[in-house]
């Protein structure tokens, strides 16, 4: 048995080892053959020669990372635990900072973190239409709105619309209280948190106010033609084969659009069919539309997310 002590001086070890211990806890998990322990600002580790090489690499990649940015997340830090040593570096560690998609208020970077994330950019860059299918956490909405952002901050388009089924109101607003704003603004509130992330309050005030950006239910998108737009439809599960034509097919002169959507959270009414697996289908071949599919490998938020994914996808294998 070999035993290798290694000095943490250079980062915080509370940051680096969580609180009580939470991210030791997953290097544990990951290296269960060797002895783990933490003394101060140091890791002694203890067992066979291959696994303590093993973990030194990725400790070194999590010290560097804490050294760039101050902060890492359990989510971050099990990411860089379990990913490919190569693709880790350019994911979290030696970035680019060309990859950067967005500077957000107090100096935010705003970049997509997955390979399937940097796929939606470079599909986003080369086609006009892009689905992006997966499941909930894989940020495929948040990355949709940053390459949005970006395209108007770089005068690409003129104007951001943001827009998804209204379905628990059944697209029929009018029996809620308030003026319409207030009508819809609960199911469209995940678009607003990815845009506070992206753009200064006064300045997206601003936007909001001048109509730049547009957050409306999907049913006030019919007769409307989207010249210069930048155009996402979010929870596209959601919407009918006629309200996914009618969307499509509002696209105009120079304008993007993206679909996101997961075919496992469809809340239509049992009479009603998503048109989303439709759409993806019979538009699988035409030359500007493109297609990613995200998994629980793209999975973004609490490293509880992509283990509750992997428990449904074995339940509905079983059943």
């Amino acid at each position: 048995m070999t035993e290798t002590i290694i000095n943490l001086e250079t980062v915080n070890p509370i940051e680096f080892f969580g609180v009580n211990n939470g991210k030791l806890d997953i290097l544990k998990k990951k290296f269960p053959l060797l002895k783990i322990l933490s003394r101060g600002t140091q890791i002694k580790l203890s067992g066979a020669p291959e696994q303590i090489e093993s973990a030194k690499e990725k400790i070194e990649l999590l010290v560097q990372y804490l050294q760039r940015n101050g902060h890492m997340s359990e989510n971050y830090f099990e990411q860089i635990l379990g990913g490919d040593d190569q693709e880790t570096i350019d994911h979290f560690v030696d970035r680019n900072p060309n990859d950067v998609l967005v500077f957000g208020p107090n100096g935010k970077t705003v970049r997509a973190r997955t390979a399937n994330q940097k796929r939606m950019v470079s599909a986003t860059d080369k086609n006009d239409i892009l689905f992006a299918i997966g499941p909930a956490g894989t940020g495929k909405t948040y990355t949709a709105v940053a390459l949005a952002v970006r395209a108007l901050k770089n005068k690409q388009v003129k104007k951001i619309i943001l827009t998804r089924p209204a379905v628990e109101a059944g697209e029929s607003l009018g029996f809620l209280p308030g003026d319409l704003k207030e009508k819809i603004d609960p199911y469209l509130r995940p678009l607003y948190d990815a845009l506070d992330d992206m753009i200064p309050a006064d300045k997206l005030g601003y936007y909001m106010t001048t109509r730049t950006i547009e957050i409306a239910p999907l049913a006030y998108m019919r007769g409307r033609t989207l010249d210069n737009a930048f155009i996402i439809l979010d929870e596209a599960q959601n919407a009918t084969d006629l309200q996914l034509k009618m969307f499509l097919t509002r696209i105009g002169a120079n304008a993007k659009a993206i679909i996101t959507g997961d075919m496992t959270q469809v809340d239509l009414p049992k009479n009603q069919r998503s048109g989303l697996e439709k759409a993806v289908r019979i538009l699988n071949n035409v030359d500007g539309i493109a297609h990613i599919e995200l998994d629980e490998e793209d999975v973004v938020r609490h490293r509880l997310v992509k283990a509750i994914i992997r428990a449904y996808e074995r339940d509905n294998q079983v059943s």
